[in-house]
């Protein structure tokens, strides 16, 4: 029987700010059951792929990747913000609502040619994906699929990311 992964997600009114929905994924990481079957679900999405490493993006898409790599038995890469990485590496920048910014990955962190699974907890408008996804190529790796606890359909990232495979365990 499928887990419904809705029933460990917090919806949080007002937060950031006043109009938007916040979906807080803690109650899902804090049920280590529920947690484990979502990476689970991640991990099947992902085996046909020949994946040979995960990357996910500074600060969630460490938690959904990392049990990811570690179940498939491969690597995991950061791509952190501005500053911390403390080895030479390569940008990419993208725009937030007000203004702009910028990923990192470790230029060594990817082979040429290398097949490439980005993860992050949600997906919204895609901009943080997209950038992950150039930092991937621009090291030369292969992204061979995407994959998210949530995705925020009405935000449209999808859109961003056409051409990629894209899985989402959620979507609201």
């Amino acid at each position: 029987m499928a887990t419904d992964f809705t029933k460990y997600i917090a919806s949080v009114p007002d937060y950031p700010e006043k109009g938007i929905m916040f979906r807080d994924i803690s109650p899902l990481m804090a049920d280590g059951q529920a947690f484990h079957a979502a990476t689970d679900e991640i991990v099947a999405y992902a085996k046909d792929k020949d994946v040979e490493m995960v990357v996910g993006p500074e600060a969630r898409g460490f938690i959904v990747g990392c049990p990811v790599a570690y179940e498939m038995g491969i690597g995991f890469a950061p791509a952190r913000k501005e500053g911390k990485l403390p080895r030479e590496t390569v940008k990419a920048s993208y725009d937030l609502e007000y203004g702009q910014s910028a990923l990192y990955l470790h230029k060594d962190a990817i082979k040429p040619g290398q097949k490439v699974l980005v993860t992050d907890d949600l997906l919204a408008t895609g901009g943080t994906i997209g950038a992950t996804i150039q930092l991937v190529e621009d090291l030369g790796g292969i992204v061979v699929g995407t994959a998210f606890l949530i995705e925020l359909q009405d935000l449209h990232g999808r859109d961003k990311l056409k051409g990629y495979d894209i899985f989402s365990l959620m979507q609201y």
